[in-house]
């Protein structure tokens, strides 16, 4: 084995030991019982990631991640921007229906949990959210929209407002208190909610007439 692959074994072994721990203990996760169940020491953890704090962003981003990447792979290119908020919304919600939606949102609400108990914590989680978020800036910014075009600062406002939304919608669904919000439903309230981006035209964003 490499030492690169080495490293990438024992980063590996430390989120494992780290989605454990801390998905049942929450802000209570004590270190020493991660790195004795990946079978490292603490020093692997600053090594790797810097501190505790720093493993736990890394959780947030090894779950965030490719999450993102396949929302971003089922919206086509091409699409205006209501086409493309409703294939992102359906995938959405797709998504819920998956054997682990339960596991994901009871990490989703544990790390909002340990934000709120540490806002030095917070902090570097909202970042890496916002990281993550980019993609989907990108995937809206640029998409035709009533006569004109999304601007990057459009569609940021709009992932923040479509995550707020969706994640309120998703959070019902496993636990049984959104019983009739279908697919269908996922993708009329994200048009709807887009439906109120009101873009430059073209000229205005060129200054022209």
């Amino acid at each position: 084995m490499t030492r690169a692959e080495a490293k990438e074994r024992n980063r590996r072994a430390l989120l494992d030991a780290a989605l454990e721990v801390v998905s049942r203990d929450g802000y209570r996760a004590r270190l020493d019982e991660i790195v004795a169940r990946a079978g490292l020491t603490t020093g692997a953890v600053y090594s790797l990631f810097g501190s505790k704090n720093g493993l736990v962003v890394a959780l947030a981003d090894d779950h965030l991640r490719p999450q993102y990447e396949k929302m971003g792979q089922a919206v086509p290119a091409g699409l205006g921007l209501l086409e493309a908020v409703d294939a992102f919304a359906r995938h959405y919600r797709r998504g819920l229906d998956a054997p682990d939606a339960r596991s994901a949102l009871s990490l989703q609400v544990t790390l909002l949990d340990m934000a709120l108990h540490d806002p030095e914590l917070g902090a570097r989680l909202a970042a890496s959210v916002r990281e993550q978020e980019d993609q989907l800036v990108a995937l809206f910014a640029g998409r035709p929209h009533a006569g004109g075009t999304v601007t990057p600062h459009q569609a940021r406002r709009l992932t923040t407002a479509l995550r707020a939304l969706l994640t309120g919608l998703g959070q019902g669904v496993p636990l049984g208190l959104a019983p009739d919000a279908d697919e269908e439903f996922f993708a009329a309230a994200a048009r709807a909610l887009a439906s109120g981006v009101s873009v430059p035209r073209r000229s205005e964003q060129t200054g022209l007439f």
